[in-house]
């Protein structure tokens, strides 16, 4: 037989928390067909990987590409970083179903103008991304104040009996139509006024469906373990698995609170199926937010609607060159997107190497200066973090983004190098590996990842995309709480 693509001489670390072992791999039809010692056999494409490490291509679980998977299909910022599938419609916010009255509301401004939301069904939106044929794989979870926006006028207050409804009517379709499950963004002011029951009314629809409730927490500041009480109450009683996004510390107030939460997730995860994803910096980045402007830590501002030239500047320069306090500069600023150097570095990493915890990006396309993470994240781990800091080994660096993400998220077939799954592959040098991106020159693409195959296809070889786009929608399958084991 004649294979598409033959890669030999790999370290394959297959996504399945092991260490890696010598061996070739063929690839036909999208697939993996054979993996060992293929010293006879012959293919189309025939590449000798040198004994650099092939893995399965990253999955980013925490991503706003909406919209950008449409509009910018090539996905530079992903591929060049290893991903293949990136996971939408997080912290409460999705491009669908959405079917908007007016400007997008904070915080679904981050994933465009009002002109980028124009799927008022979840199929609509599957039906764009197929049709766009992105570079990389698209899976979506509908948000929760999306769903706010298509049935509240006032998002202000907890919604009416009928609003549920309505909402829950909307998610019920959704999830029929191959939506991952329901993402919430409590800690914004769009959706901090739903109480607790209106969030578990939504999330009971997930339990018929087997489907996942992913929440960025109601505050990440200091009643973070109250805000964590409140996921768990929600999955518990509607049944369903839960992951916190973006697992964090946050505040200098906060500081060297990590244990406190870990121990939380861990007892939660006895009982229930817990898990969480996290980034490996040591700041966020989101809408300017006018309560967490401090003269505590810097805040640099990545785009300002009405000041635009202010873009990637520190908040504090801005105020002095105005003559204003911090405060009344963020005023002058807004609409305006920011980046917080909130957290301490030994947080990030005792989350970051939990054994619960997986790897997101949370990067924002839209920023016209980001946060290094939307190019840089997935690098950084395996050569800030695996290699230079020896935090994990490297396959286990490979499992939080890979076959533990395909588990949580039900993406069958894929997440681990097994004959049989989808070829979606990342081949990379362990010693080279590492991120260029920074907070002052945030748009790099990293070093040392050498190619990459997207449903078996080459989308990116030596830092340059190849220009075949072979990603796809990929719909719930089956039972997403059998991925969840508290002793992963």
């Amino acid at each position: 037989m004649r294979y598409d693509t033959l890669i030999r001489n790999a370290l394959i670390i297959d996504g399945g928390n092991r260490p890696g072992y010598p061996a070739d791999l063929a690839i036909h039809d999208g697939r993996i067909q054979r993996i060992g010692e293929l010293a006879g056999a012959t293919a189309v494409q025939d590449i000798d990987a040198a004994g650099r490490v092939l893995a399965p291509g990253f999955i980013d679980v925490h991503t706003h590409d909406d919209t950008v998977v449409i509009r910018q299909p090539q996905m530079l910022p992903k591929l060049s970083q290893g991903v293949t599938t990136v996971i939408v419609g997080n912290c409460g916010i999705s491009a669908a179903p959405v079917s908007l009255k007016g400007d997008p509301p904070d915080p679904m401004n981050l994933l465009g103008e009002r002109s980028m939301f124009v799927y008022p069904r979840f199929r609509d939106y599957r039906t764009a991304v197929d049709a766009a044929r992105p570079a990389v794989n698209v899976a979506a979870l509908v948000g929760h104040t999306a769903l706010r926006s298509n049935h509240l006028t006032d998002l202000y207050r907890t919604a009416s009996v009928d609003e549920i409804t309505a909402m829950r009517e909307q998610l019920r379709e959704s999830l029929e139509d191959g939506a991952l499950g329901l993402s919430s963004g409590l800690a914004y002011a769009s959706a901090f006024a739903a109480d607790t029951d209106e969030v578990l009314q939504l999330a009971q629809e997930l339990t018929a469906f087997g489907a996942v409730y992913t929440t960025h927490l109601r505050s990440e500041f200091e009643p973070v373990l109250e805000a964590m009480d409140e996921a768990f109450f929600i999955a518990r009683a509607a049944k369903v698995p839960v992951i916190i996004s973006h697992l964090k510390c946050a505040g200098a107030g906060n500081w060297g609170r990590s244990p406190q939460l870990l121990a939380a997730l861990e007892q939660a995860a006895r009982e229930h199926p817990v898990g969480c994803d996290c980034y490996p910096y040591a700041a966020s980045s989101s809408t300017l937010d006018l309560k967490q402007v401090t003269e505590a830590y810097p805040i640099t501002i990545t785009w300002s609607t009405p000041h635009p030239e202010q873009d990637g500047r520190d908040l504090n320069a801005i105020a002095s060159d105005w003559g204003l306090g911090l405060l009344a500069a963020a005023e002058r600023l807004q609409p305006a997107g920011a980046v917080y150097h909130g957290m301490d570095e030994n947080d990030v990493r005792r989350i970051l190497a939990h054994p619960l915890s997986m790897i997101g990006s949370d990067g924002l396309p839209e920023d016209p200066f980001p946060h290094p993470r939307l190019w840089g994240a997935f690098p950084r781990v395996l050569g800030h973090f695996s290699r230079d800091l020896g935090l994990f080994p490297l396959h286990t660096a490979v499992h939080k983004m890979t076959g533990l993400c395909a588990a949580r998220f039900g993406l069958q077939q894929r997440g681990e190098i097994r004959e049989g799954h989808w070829a979606d592959l990342v081949l990379f040098d362990p010693a080279r590996v590492r991120d260029l991106a920074d907070f002052k020159h945030p748009q790099q693409a990293a070093e040392g990842i050498d190619g990459v195959w997207v449903n078996g296809v080459c989308s990116y070889v030596e830092g340059q995309a190849s220009g075949q786009r072979m990603g796809r929608f990929l719909p719930r399958h089956g039972d997403l709480s059998r991925g969840f084991n508290s002793a992963d």
